[in-house]
C-alpha cells in the first residue's frame, strides 16, 4: 500500500470529505480490534452506511490506498488515516471548566486511543482548584497562560457556561494556542489564525426534538 500523497492539498478536499474521514478511523480502529486484517470498501460502507464508491472517491484525493479485489489492509490504512488527521502527532490538550461537563470530558478515556494527552485543567472555583480528575490536577485559570506555555498545549477544551466564554476563549488565545473545541452553548469571536469547533448539546437535542415530532 503506498502512503498518502502528503503534496496534496488538504485545503482542496470537501468538508464533507474530511468530516468523513474521523468515521472511517473509528471504523477501522473498530475492526482493528476485532482482529479483522483486510477490509473492503464494501464492508466499510456496510458499517458507515456509506456507499463503497464515496468511500474509495474520499481515500483516493489523499493517496493510492489498498489492493485492487483484496481490500484495505487494516492496520496501514488505520495509520494513513490517522496521519492524515494529524492524530499521531501527540497533541496537548487543556480543558476549561471543571464542573459536571469538564469532569465528563477530563474522564474521556478514547484522547488517549485518538492520541490526545490531557495535560492540564482549569477552573476559577478555589473549591475545585487542587483537587485531581483522571490522574490531572485541577489549576487556577490565572495561571493559564504560564502553564499553556509550559506544557505545549496546542488545543483547548472551553466547558464553562456561556456568560464566561468569550473571555476563556481570549484567554486561551493569548496564550498561543492553535484551536478550540468549544462546548458552551454561545457563539464566540477569534481570529482566522485560530480553529474553532462548536459543540452545542442543545443544538442537537433540538434537533432530535424536530425529527422526532416531525417523524
Amino acid at each position: 500500500m503506498k502512503q498518502p500523497a502528503s503534496a496534496k492539498n488538504s485545503n482542496s478536499k470537501s468538508k464533507a470529505t474530511i468530516d468523513r474521514l474521523p468515521l472511517y478511523f473509528r471504523t477501522l480502529r473498530l475492526a482493528q480490534d476485532e482482529g479483522i486484517d483486510i477490509i473492503s470498501s464494501e464492508e466499510l460502507g456496510r458499517r458507515l452506511g456509506i456507499t463503497p464508491e464515496q468511500i474509495r472517491k474520499d481515500l483516493a484525493s489523499f493517496g493510492q490506498f489498498g489492493k485492487k479485489g483484496v481490500g484495505y489492509y487494516v492496520n496501514e490504512l488505520k495509520r494513513n488515516v490517522g496521519d492524515i488527521l494529524g492524530l499521531n502527532r501527540h497533541w496537548n490538550i487543556a480543558i476549561v471548566g471543571i464542573g459536571h461537563l469538564g469532569v465528563a470530558l477530563a474522564n474521556f478515556q478514547n484522547f488517549v486511543t485518538l492520541g490526545f494527552n490531557l495535560v492540564a485543567l482549569f477552573d476559577q472555583d478555589p473549591n475545585v482548584i487542587g483537587t485531581r480528575v483522571n490522574h490531572v490536577k485541577v489549576e487556577d485559570t490565572k495561571n493559564l497562560k504560564s502553564i499553556v506555555k509550559e506544557r505545549r498545549i496546542q488545543i483547548g477544551i472551553i466547558a464553562v457556561p456561556a456568560a464566561f466564554a468569550q473571555e476563556v476563549a481570549d484567554q486561551l488565545v493569548d496564550a498561543g494556542l492553535r484551536g478550540i473545541w468549544n462546548f458552551a452553548p454561545v457563539k464566540i469571536e477569534v481570529p482566522d489564525t485560530i480553529k474553532i469547533v462548536n459543540e452545542d448539546l442543545s443544538i442537537g437535542l433540538s434537533s432530535l426534538s424536530y425529527h422526532i415530532t416531525h417523524e
